[in-house]
């Protein structure tokens, strides 16, 4: 095994156990949220009533304290419906609720504000906005649909929005003699097979997230690149049988390799069809996009 994939791997145990460094992000699967019936609900039921206390946990918070486990609760609230459309916001109730102070509630709504999530306005305060408004493409939206009741069309939706980015980028990419981002993307094939074969579903996700961030990166167009973090969002949040490299097998390994190879050749037909022969591994895919076409 390479000094690479020891040190992933050996990464990815500790992120499992909840050992991450400090500071550092958990970017890796997170545990599904349970389900709340929404029938009746007060505003403010099915949050945490431990937040305040739970600010020293790491669980859910992805290591940014109090204010991300915050900005999470409210996301997640919004997103599930259980803070609809034009709903008031506010801070003052957020506060006690929640047991934070005036600041995090403050710097957790500017968060959500960025995100789409809610509106802030003179004479009206904090509100909640409709759908239309959000920024759908933002990883966290992604992860907090993906586990919330439209669990189903994000994860259609990013299926789709996948075939049509990744496929050109491996065409790109095969045109872009980078040898040295060419040799990590071997690598990250090898971190997958040792993963693979030491039943590590948790390194061999991680390898597949970096994988598919490089290639996007090697297709020198910043437009594609700037929706790499999309991919990795999407690769993060799969949990049902969406694309065959969210599930660790032979056959996922064997279209990485072979999109390495055709990169490396500089075959960019050859590689766009390897990555379109990925992403319907499964075939609960080919009932969202056609069957790969051959050139």
């Amino acid at each position: 095994m390479s000094t690479l994939a020891h040190t992933m791997m050996t990464a990815a145990r500790s992120a499992d156990s909840g050992l991450t460094n400090p500071g550092e992000l958990d970017r890796y699967p997170y545990a599904e949220a349970p389900a709340v019936d929404r029938v009746g609900v007060p505003v403010w039921e099915g949050a945490d009533p431990e937040l305040g206390r739970v600010g020293r946990r790491a669980a859910g918070s992805r290591g940014r304290g109090l204010h991300g486990q915050l900005v999470q609760q409210l996301g997640q609230m919004i997103v599930s419906g259980d803070l609809g459309a034009d709903r008031p916001l506010v801070p003052e109730e957020i506060g006690q609720r929640f047991e934070v102070s005036r600041t995090v509630v403050r710097e957790s709504l500017r968060v959500l504000e960025a995100k789409g999530l809610v509106s802030a306005r003179p004479n009206v305060g904090t509100r909640v906005r409709p759908v239309s408004d959000w920024n759908l493409l933002d990883p966290d939206i992604i992860e907090w649909r993906a586990f919330g009741p439209q669990r189903d069309d994000q994860r259609r939706e990013l299926s789709e929005l996948r075939w049509t980015i990744e496929p050109l980028a491996a065409r790109l990419a095969a045109g872009h003699d980078r040898q040295d981002v060419q040799q990590r993307l071997a690598d990250m094939v090898e971190i997958m097979g040792h993963a693979l074969g030491q039943g590590d579903a948790l390194t061999f996700s991680r390898a597949d997230s970096e994988f598919h961030s490089l290639l996007i990166q090697i297709a020198g167009n910043r437009m594609l690149e700037h929706l790499s973090g999309i991919v990795s969002a999407a690769l993060q949040v799969s949990g049902g049988p969406v694309a065959g490299c969210e599930r660790p097998n032979e056959a996922s390994l064997a279209h990485h390799g072979r999109i390495v190879d055709a990169v490396s050749a500089g075959d960019g037909a050859a590689a766009e069809t390897a990555m379109r022969q990925l992403l319907t591994v499964h075939p609960e895919v080919e009932r969202v996009v056609p069957a790969p076409r051959e050139h």
